[in-house]
């Protein structure tokens, strides 16, 4: 008989009637394994278990907490490049990034270990005399943590690592593109119940979206909800939540933009431009999709972005030199085809990419596309993409720039190539987005200050970082008279 993954609901790993198929996007024929979908059922009893256990972990030490988060991310350190692989042949992603972001990972859960231990309230003197006044944060309750699957791994150990930092309870719905990466890291907080993690305190409920992530939603039973994901499936996360008045945090669309200066260093510009618009196959939220490039070095700039984009090696992820791997599904790889085939329709100048590669293994795999002579008005450069296409506009002027960076229903990141302090001061104060770079891609974000966005990019309190208690705690103020 097939093995099947199960789903770790109140401490146990159990079994469902239905499953889906997990296949390797670099190569179809590898089948990685079948995981069980958790039934409305399974997910009522994680969600009871969660709260009961949830209770008895709002009172634990916080030195049992610190002990527990750090040996999670310990492990997850230690074990990157066996995790990485396995991340790597799920969602496509290079095997150096897919190492790279369970290790990244392990740092989350070490970096929340130590926060457990600051958690310090503040004391006042009240306005009436004889009264002292104490200000302490303490948990929300039950977390519900969807996570996407282009970070299988490091996006959902922000939100659960913090959650269990700070005393609660969670429910995680990963994506089904990426659930051996969801297992493989419950397995990992599962021993922990061997340390004092009560039983029920965390659990893995594999399913839809459409169904077990809805009912998750709509649950009376969820204090609050943390969701990665897009911006329609947000809105409908929002409007299903708020019957019940859950708490909300939400990651979802972005179009970012980094803006190419006329005196900015060229070598640096191409690094940042590459790396940041194909960088994972252009799948990540903070993707440099619109490169706005000042006239006075546009030519120069595109005749060498076109020669490094060629010059990138697609192939299997887990092959040594790929640089760029297979998109995570035939649905991604079609909707990117698509956008291919819209930017030409629309009128923007074709220079490279954007066909179907064929490889030595049937996979989704396809080159970075670049094109030029586009606008701001362009869906390609209204809306997100998640391919690895890269959209150049033209612009005279820094103030042309920065205005055509803030005309967009996003605002998660942004950023500047120039060697101009007074550009690169009047962009950082005046760019509308959460997270700002100067000289360096729109991808990439530490793990000890807050991330989020604006607009239609972000709602809720930010995430990671000491902000994160904004979300996961709740506030209690008392007043104490002797």
């Amino acid at each position: 008989m097939t093995q099947v993954n199960r789903n770790y609901i109140a401490g146990e790993w159990v079994q469902s009637d239905a499953q889906i198929e997990n296949r390797n996007p670099s190569d179809l024929s590898d089948l990685i394994g079948h995981y069980a979908q958790a039934s409305e059922s399974q997910l009522d009893r994680a969600l009871d278990a969660a709260r009961e256990a949830q209770k008895v972990w709002a009172k634990s030490g916080l030195e049992q907490r610190q002990t527990i988060l750090q040996a999670i991310g310990e492990e997850l350190m230690a074990r990157s490049a066996e995790l990485g692989e396995l991340l790597s042949r799920e969602e496509g992603k290079p095997l150096a990034e897919g190492k790279g972001e369970i290790y990244r990972a392990g740092q989350f859960f070490t970096y929340f270990a130590a926060e457990t231990l600051r958690q310090i309230g503040d004391m006042a003197d009240s306005v009436r005399p004889g009264i002292e006044v104490l200000v302490q944060r303490e948990p929300v309750g039950v977390v519900a943590i969807i996570s996407p699957w282009n970070f299988p791994t490091a996006t959902a150990v922000w939100k659960i690592a913090p959650a269990l930092a700070f005393g609660n309870a969670v429910v995680w719905k990963p994506a089904n593109l990426v659930p051996a990466s969801a297992v493989a890291l419950t397995e990992i907080i599962a021993r922990q119940t061997d340390k004092g993690l009560p039983k029920g305190l965390f659990n893995l409920v594999m399913g839809s979206g459409r169904h077990i992530g809805q009912r998750l939603v709509e649950s009376p039973a969820v204090n609050a909800i943390s969701f990665t994901g897009s911006v329609e499936v947000g809105k409908g996360i929002a409007a299903s939540a708020i019957g019940n008045l859950t708490k909300l945090q939400m990651e979802m669309g972005s179009k970012n933009a980094l803006v190419v200066m006329d005196d900015a260093d060229l070598d640096t510009a191409l690094t940042c431009s590459v790396g940041g618009a194909f960088g994972g196959s252009g799948q990540k939220c903070t993707a440099s999709s619109r490169l706005i490039v000042h006239s006075s070095v546009h030519d120069q700039f595109v005749e060498r972005l076109v020669a490094q984009t060629q010059s990138m090696v697609v192939g299997h992820a887990l092959k040594v030199g790929t640089q760029i791997g297979p998109v995570v599904s035939e649905t991604q790889l079609k909707q990117n085809l698509d956008y291919v085939a819209l930017a030409k329709q629309e009128g923007a100048e074709w220079l490279c990419g954007g066909e179907r590669l064929e490889r030595e293994t049937d996979g989704y795999y396809m080159n970075p596309a670049v094109f030029v002579n586009t606008s701001n008005s362009m869906r390609v450069n209204r809306e997100e993409m998640f391919a690895p296409i890269a959209c150049v506009i033209k612009v005279d002027s820094y103030d042309e720039a920065l205005a055509t960076v803030n005309d967009t229903r996003f605002g998660l990141t942004s950023g500047i190539i120039t060697q101009s302090l007074a550009h690169a001061t009047h962009f950082r104060r005046n760019a509308k987005t959460g997270c700002v770079m100067v000289n360096l891609a729109t991808a990439g974000t530490d793990y000890h200050v807050p991330f989020g966005g604006r607009g239609d990019s972000s709602y809720g309190p930010r995430e990671q970082g000491q902000y994160a208690a904004e979300f996961y705690t709740t506030v209690k103020t008392s007043y104490i008279k002797a």
